[in-house]
């Protein structure tokens, strides 16, 4: 847990963190930046060291305001991921949508707190997450975990995620994966860290506010 604070350090200094989940579920380890600072060099970066598959988490009231659905009626995921329909940003400088700027400019409109559905053409190259009103407490995924750094940092809830590969093409893990971390000096937190984090915060917030009231 003393990493937590490393992390959210980097994510308000616009830079990605490493989140590993749990080993008994999908056991990868996800890169996540704040989707707000989404340059189109960061997004060249996540994508060459990802499968190149972005995701948006974000929260479903946002999701609401934006007219994103699901992308299908009945969820047949294992970890029940909440797709909604892929979007590109409804912008003149948009190209194709598939290149490092297109999508840092589409994963930044997601995040702008101005932008509404206008703002979005549907199908696109972004895919947005839906991620659960009850947080890590509901799901513990890489959406949530997502949501709940930036709740924490103080940033827009809106993140971009990609799942780290090697050069291969596997999912990077293990000393590979700490090599990884090193080589580009990145803070690896895992979901259950976050989890306590947050739990330790709102106690606080509530100890803070109980005391405020007996002033």
């Amino acid at each position: 847990m003393r990493h937590i604070p490393d992390a959210l350090n980097a994510l308000r200094a616009g830079r990605p963190v490493v989140v590993l989940d749990d080993k008994n579920r999908e056991n990868e380890a996800d890169v996540i930046m704040a989707a707000q600072f989404a340059t189109q060099e960061w997004v060249a970066w996540i994508i060459r060291h990802t499968s190149g598959f972005l995701c948006v988490p974000l929260s479903n009231q946002r999701a609401d305001k934006l007219q994103l659905p699901s992308m299908v009626a009945a969820n047949e995921d294992r970890f029940k991921t909440a797709y909604t329909i892929s979007v590109d940003a409804a912008d003149a400088a948009i190209t194709t949508g598939i290149s490092a700027a297109d999508r840092s400019l589409t994963i930044r409109t997601l995040a702008a707190r101005d932008s509404s559905a206008k703002h979005l053409v549907r199908p696109g190259h972004i895919l947005p997450l839906r991620a659960r009103d009850g947080g890590l407490l509901e799901r513990r995924g890489h959406t949530e975990a997502a949501i709940e750094l930036m709740r924490q940092a103080q940033l827009e809830p809106v993140a971009v995620i990609a799942e780290l590969v090697s050069d291969t093409g596997e999912l990077l893990r293990g000393r590979a994966l700490d090599e990884f971390i090193r080589k580009n000096n990145l803070v690896l937190v895992e979901i259950s860290q976050i989890i306590e984090y947050m739990k330790m915060s709102d106690l606080k917030d509530i100890s803070m506010n109980l005391n405020r009231d007996c002033l």
